[in-house]
C-alpha cells in the first residue's frame, strides 16, 4: 500500500498529501495519509482508493509529472524524500483544491459565514524557528499601508516577537489569535484582506482564502528554504529585493 509520509509539520503533510491525493485519484490508489484526521477538519478529503501493488516506487519532486501524465501507473509510491512545493507543482495543488475541494472546504469551515461578508484584514506572521527568514515588519506595515480595513488579526507561532509588539503598537485595535492549527486556517482565510508570510503553512492559508485579497513577500529561491508555493495568478507580490 501507498505511504504518504515524511518530515515536516502540518503544512508540509498538506501539500505532500494532497499532491499525493491527486496521483491516487487518477489511478485508484490506497493509500495511507500522515495526519490524514487533522487534514479532514479542515475540510480536505484525501483519495484513498482499491488499489495495491507488490512493488513501490519513490515519487520525487524530478519525477512527479511523469506519474501523474502517465496512462498506467501499476506501484505503491513512497513520497517521504520531497515535498512537492515545486511552481509546477504547486500550481497544480492550488487548481486542484479550487477544483476539486473548495466546496467541502467551505461548507466545514465553522466561520464559513464570514466568507464574502467582512471587511478585514488577517496576518500570519512565522517566526519560531526560521525567524532569519521573516520578511521583517515594513513588510507588513507596507501592506497595511495599502489597505482600508476594520478589523485586524494576527495569528503567529510567536506572538511575544518585536514584529507583532511593533504592529499592535501602530494598530492597537489589532486582535491576536490564540487558535489551534484548524482554527487558525479556517479563520484565516474568511478575512478579506490576508497577508501572509513564509513556509507551507501560510501558503496553505492562502490556497484557502477563495474570497480574499492575498498578499505575500517575493519569493527568492537563494534566501529561501522552500519551494516557490506563492506565484500564484491572482495574488499579490511585494517586492522586498531588487
Amino acid at each position: 500500500m501507498s505511504q504518504s509520509t515524511g518530515a515536516g509539520r502540518l503544512g508540509n503533510q498538506i501539500f505532500r498529501n494532497i499532491a499525493c491525493s491527486i496521483i491516487a485519484e487518477k489511478f485508484d490508489l490506497k493509500v495511507n495519509y500522515n495526519q490524514e484526521e487533522i487534514i479532514k477538519k479542515i475540510g480536505i478529503n484525501l483519495y484513498s482508493g482499491n488499489k495495491v501493488y507488490d512493488q513501490t516506487i519513490f515519487l520525487r519532486d524530478n519525477n512527479y509529472f511523469d506519474v501523474l501524465n502517465s496512462s498506467i501507473f501499476e506501484f505503491n509510491f513512497d513520497p517521504s524524500m520531497d515535498y512537492f512545493q515545486t511552481k509546477e507543482i504547486s500550481c497544480t495543488i492550488y487548481r486542484y483544491v479550487n477544483d476539486k475541494l473548495k466546496e467541502n472546504i467551505i461548507n466545514t469551515n465553522i466561520y464559513k459565514e464570514r466568507y464574502g461578508n467582512n471587511n478585514d484584514c488577517f496576518i500570519h506572521i512565522r517566526l519560531g524557528d526560521v525567524i532569519s527568514y521573516n520578511p521583517g515588519l515594513d513588510y507588513y506595515l507596507k501592506v497595511l499601508e495599502k489597505l482600508n480595513f476594520d478589523n485586524l488579526y494576527i495569528a503567529s507561532d510567536s506572538l511575544h516577537h518585536e514584529i507583532v509588539k511593533s504592529i499592535v503598537e501602530k494598530y492597537p485595535y489589532t486582535k491576536l489569535l490564540l487558535y489551534d492549527e484548524v482554527n487558525t486556517i479556517q479563520y484565516g482565510s474568511t478575512n478579506k484582506y490576508v497577508i501572509l508570510s513564509h513556509g507551507s503553512f501560510s501558503a496553505t492559508i492562502g490556497y484557502l482564502s477563495f474570497f480574499s485579497e492575498v498578499y505575500y513577500p517575493q519569493y527568492d529561491k537563494n534566501r529561501i528554504w522552500y519551494g516557490d508555493m506563492f506565484s500564484i495568478e491572482g495574488w499579490n507580490e511585494i517586492k522586498l529585493y531588487e
